[in-house]
């Protein structure tokens, strides 16, 4: 039977790390500024799509919707002891990268199927400009098997937080701006993935061009 709401210790483990590390990281060190947050459904399956521009924005984006968000995670990381089950536990499921993965897409679904919000970056990779370049199907394929809704967030100036060569974050402005939920794909067909697809990245986009 489906459910509507994450593992009440998925909830737990959210929370503690929102309100200890991410949510003062991006107040004070990134100067964050968070619109549109009441766009968010705060409980059922929810595909969110989102630009890309640095390591920080999957719990940067988790910490601006105020629920967990299930994320692909390079499959490196899940051969890591400890880090393994604790981002597991926070949702993170290994992707393989050099190829289309079929069981990240199984592990997003179950997710989905249990009241989850999962986390994918159109882009798939990080992009030097923070904007969306060659989007990818797989958002539009996995809200259509779900027919699940997909809410198009942008992240502006994350880009920047690393400068070339360097490993150190540096406190650029950090704004996310969330739209509104976008209707699944009716179908699988093509056309219809990447109708919907373009839709999202205008959304992004014409966010995007709102800047800080």
């Amino acid at each position: 039977m489906p459910k509507n709401r994450e593992p009440v210790k998925s909830l737990i483990l959210y929370h503690l790390f929102k309100w200890s590390v991410v949510s003062p990281m991006l107040h004070t060190y990134f100067q964050g500024r968070i619109y549109g947050a009441l766009n968010v459904p705060l409980s059922g399956a929810l595909v969110v799509v989102s630009n890309h521009g640095s390591y920080f924005d999957p719990p940067i984006l988790s910490n601006c919707l105020n629920r967990p968000v299930a994320f692909m995670a390079k499959e490196e990381l899940f051969r890591i002891p400890v880090l393994k089950q604790g981002i597991q536990l926070y949702g993170a499921y290994p992707v393989d990268r050099t190829s289309a993965d079929r069981r990240a897409i199984r592990s997003a679904l179950s997710f989905l199927e249990n009241g989850w919000a999962t986390g994918i970056f159109l882009s798939g990779t990080r992009t030097a400009s923070g904007r969306i370049t060659s989007p990818k199907l797989g958002a539009a394929l996995i809200a259509a098997k779900a027919q699940a809704p997909l809410l198009p967030v942008c992240l502006w100036g994350t880009h920047r937080i690393f400068s070339t060569g360097s490993s150190v974050p540096r406190p650029v402005p950090v704004t996310v701006r969330i739209g509104q939920p976008i209707a699944p794909p009716p179908g699988k067909d093509r056309s219809e993935l990447a109708a919907v697809t373009a839709k999202c990245v205008a959304a992004i986009h014409a966010l995007h061009d709102l800047g800080r």
